[in-house]
C-alpha cells in the first residue's frame, strides 16, 4: 500500500485530516488547466463579461443625465419663478440610450451564462469519464483499501460541487472582477478623494474575506470527508439490513450513523456559518463608507465641485465595487469547498495504475489449461508476505481442490491466477506462457468462474445468463440454463426468461441466484473453470443436481474447485490443502487421509461433528 493510500484508510476513523487544505493551490492550479482546455469558450465568456459590465457601468451616468436635467429645470423654475417643465424630447432619447444599455447587458449576460454551462458540464463530463476509467484500470488493492461509501460521493458528490461551483460561483467570480476594476476606474474619474475612503473600506472587506477564506478551506474539506463517510455507513446499513437485524443491532448501526450525522452536522454548521457571518462584517464597512461619502459629497455638490447626478452615479459605483465584494467573499469560500472537492477528484485519478499489459502481448490461440505455479511470493502489503514459495504443477483437464481453514489463502491464489494482483516473486504460466505476457483480456477471457457470493445485474434472466457471452443464441442460452438446472425456475416465473431482476436481485432466491451464475460459467464454455463454493446456497437435492451438471462441464475442461465441505472434492485429481497461505500438504483424497496430517484431521473433524 502506498504511502497515500495509508492516508485514506486512517482518516476513516478521524473524519478529514487537515493535510487536505496543503494542496489547495496546486488543486486549483489543476482545475484551472482543465479548464483551459477549453480556453476559445472561456475568451468568449471573458469578452462577453466585459461588454456586459461596460453596458451596466455605463448606465449611472446615463441616470446621472436625467437626474441633473431634472435638478436644473427645478432650479430654474425656482430662480426664475416660472412653472416646472421637462425636455420630453431629450428625456426620451436618455431613457432610450437607457433601456439599450440595459437590453445589450442581458443580451451577453446570457451568452457568458450559457457558454459557461457548456464549459461547465464539459469539464464535468470530462473528469466523469476519466474517473470512469481510471476505476477500471486500478488494481483491487485500492479496492480492498476504500470505503465503497466514500469513493461512491467522490465520484457523485464531490463531482456536482464542482460543477455547481464552476457554472455559478466562477461565472460570478469573474464577473466580480470586471466590475471592482471598470467602477474603481470611473470612480477616480470623478473624485480621487470619495474614491479613497471608498478604498478603505473595499481593503477592510478583502482582508476579512482572506481571513475567512483560509479558515473555511478546512471546515469545507472536513465537510465533504465527512459526508463521503456518512454515504460509506448508510451503504452498509442497507445493504446489510439482513444481518443487522439478524444480529439485533440495529441501534448500535442508527447510533453509528447517528454519530457520524452529527459530526457532519458540525462540519456543515462551521462550514455554513464562516460562508454567510463574512457577508454582515463587510456590509457594515460599505456602510460606514457610504456615510463618509454622502457626507463628503453633499459639501462637494454645494460647493458646485460635483454635480447630483455625478454623485448619484458615484454612490451606485461604489456600491457596484463593494457589494461584488461582500458577494466573492461567499463565491471565494464556496470555491474552497469546490477545491477541497477537486482535490478528492483528483486523489483518485493520482492513484497508481494497475501494472500496463506488455506490448506487444502473447496470446492463447488454443487454450488446453495447463497451469503452472512457480516459486510464487505474494503479500498485500511489501513488509507481510502470505505466500512465500507456492509451486503447482496442473495437467490440462484435471480437476484441483483447494482446502483450509478460512483465511488460509484459498481465494487469493485463485485471484493470482486470474492476475487481480501481481507477484512479489515467481511466475504463473498457462500453456506455458507467463501470465504477465498476456493482456489481462485474453487471460481473464480463458476463465469461467461461479463464486460463493452471487453478482447479478438489473436486467433480463436471459441478459445475465449470457453476460460473459453477449453474442450468445436464445437456444444456447436455454441449454445453459437446462445444464444448470436453472431452466425449470425460470420457465414457473410469469416473464420467463425476460423477468427483470430489480436492484438487489431480491425477487428470486439466493439459490436461484447461484443457478444462474452456473448457467452463465457454463454459457461462457471457457478453458479452466474456478467454482468457488459454487452450491453452497442451493438446497442438498438441487446440490446433487449441479454437482452432476458440474462434473459433465468439467470434463476435458481444468478445473479449480475452493471447497469447504471436503465430501463434494473427494474425486478430485489433485487437492491442495493450504494453511497460512502456505500449501502444507497435496495429493489425492486417499493418499491424504493415508498421510494423517492436516488434511486428515480438516475430513474426521466434519464427519464428527456430523455425528455428533
Amino acid at each position: 500500500m502506498s504511502e497515500h493510500q495509508e492516508t485514506e484508510v486512517l482518516s476513516f476513523d478521524g473524519g478529514m485530516s487537515a493535510e487536505k487544505a496543503r494542496y489547495a493551490g496546486k488543486t486549483a492550479k489543476r482545475l484551472f488547466s482543465k479548464l483551459l482546455e477549453q480556453k476559445g469558450k472561456l475568451i468568449i465568456v471573458l469578452i462577453s463579461v466585459v461588454f456586459s459590465c461596460t453596458f451596466t457601468l455605463a448606465a449611472p451616468m446615463v441616470i446621472g443625465q436625467a437626474i441633473n436635467q431634472i435638478f436644473d429645470s427645478v432650479r430654474h423654475a425656482v430662480e426664475t419663478g416660472t412653472t416646472f417643465t421637462i425636455n420630453l424630447g431629450a428625456m426620451g432619447q436618455i431613457l432610450g440610450l437607457l433601456l439599450g444599455l440595459y437590453v445589450l447587458s442581458a443580451a451577453f449576460n446570457y451568452l457568458q451564462q450559457y457558454l459557461m454551462a457548456s464549459v461547465s458540464q464539459r469539464l464535468t463530463l470530462t473528469l466523469r469519464e476519466s474517473l470512469s476509467a481510471k476505476l477500471a484500470r486500478m488494481p483491487l488493492k485500492y479496492f480492498d483499501n476504500h470505503k465503497k461509501g466514500d469513493i461512491l460521493s467522490r465520484t457523485t458528490n464531490d463531482l456536482e460541487k464542482v460543477a455547481d461551483t464552476l457554472q455559478e460561483g466562477l461565472m460570478q467570480f469573474i464577473i466580480t472582477v470586471v466590475t471592482i476594476i471598470g467602477a474603481v476606474i470611473l470612480m477616480l474619474s470623478i473624485s480621487p478623494l470619495l474614491t479613497l475612503i471608498a478604498f478603505v473600506m473595499i481593503i477592510i472587506g478583502m482582508v476579512i474575506t482572506a481571513l475567512v477564506a483560509r479558515r473555511s478551506q478546512h471546515c469545507f474539506a472536513r465537510n465533504q470527508k465527512t459526508l463521503g463517510e456518512l454515504n460509506g455507513h448508510i451503504e452498509e446499513f442497507f445493504t446489510g439490513q439482513v444481518v443487522i437485524k439478524a444480529f439485533n443491532r440495529e441501534d448500535a448501526s442508527t447510533q453509528t450513523v447517528e454519530e457520524v450525522n452529527e459530526r457532519l452536522y458540525t462540519a456543515s454548521r462551521n462550514a455554513q456559518f464562516i460562508t454567510f457571518a463574512v457577508n454582515p462584517l463587510i456590509r457594515l464597512m460599505n456602510q460606514i463608507g457610504y456615510v463618509l461619502i454622502a457626507v463628503l459629497g453633499a459639501f462637494f455638490v454645494i460647493q458646485g465641485r460635483l454635480s447630483l447626478g455625478v454623485i448619484q452615479a458615484f454612490f451606485q459605483y461604489v456600491n457596484q465595487a463593494s457589494e461584488p465584494i461582500t458577494e466573492a467573499a461567499y463565491i471565494f469560500n464556496s470555491m474552497q469547498a469546490a477545491i477541497a472537492s477537486a482535490e478528492r477528484v483528483f486523489e483518485v485519478l493520482d492513484e497508481e495504475d494497475e501494472v500496463p499489459d506488455i506490448s506487444p502481448a502473447k496470446s492463447l490461440t488454443d487454450p488446453k489449461g495447463d497451469v503452472r505455479f512457480e516459486h510464487v511470493r505474494f503479500g498485500y502489503s511489501s513488509n507481510r508476505l502470505l505466500m512465500k514459495d507456492i509451486s503447482i504443477d496442473v495437467k490440462a483437464g484435471e480437476k484441483i481442490a483447494i482446502v483450509g481453514p478460512t483465511g488460509a489463502g484459498k481465494t487469493t491464489l485463485i485471484n493470482l491466477l486470474m492476475r487481480f494482483y501481481e507477484l512479489d516473486g515467481g511466475r504463473i504460466l498457462i500453456d506455458g506462457i507467463d501470465i504477465r505476457d498476456l493482456r489481462r483480456g485474453d487471460l481473464r477471457s480463458q476463465f469461467g468462474m461461479v463464486l460463493q457470493d452471487t453478482w447479478l445485474f438489473g436486467g433480463t434472466l436471459e441478459d445475465n445468463i449470457a453476460y460473459g457471452r453477449g453474442a450468445a443464441t436464445k437456444e444456447e442460452i436455454v441449454s445453459a440454463a437446462k445444464a444448470a438446472r436453472a431452466d425449470h425456475f425460470i420457465r414457473t416465473l410469469p416473464n420467463g426468461y425476460q423477468t427483470i431482476l430489480n436492484d438487489e436481485a431480491s425477487n428470486i432466491s439466493q439459490g436461484q441466484k447461484q443457478l444462474l451464475t452456473i448457467a452463465r460459467a457454463i454459457l461462457a464454455d471457457p478453458a479452466i473453470l474456478i467454482l468457488d463454493e459454487a452450491t453452497s446456497s442451493v438446497d442438498t437435492r438441487t446440490e446433487l443436481e449441479i454437482q452432476k451438471a458440474m462434473d459433465h462441464l468439467m470434463k476435458g475442461r481444468t478445473s479449480f474447485v475452493i471447497a469447504h465441505r471436503l465430501s463434494t472434492i473427494i474425486d478430485a485429481d489433485h487437492i491442495l490443502v493450504m494453511k497460512n497461505g502456505t500449501i502444507v500438504e497435496q495429493g489425492t483424497h486417499q493418499g491424504l487421509l493415508t498421510q494423517n496430517g492436516f488434511y486428515a484431521d480438516l475430513y474426521n473433524s466434519q464427519f464428527t461433528v456430523k455425528a455428533s
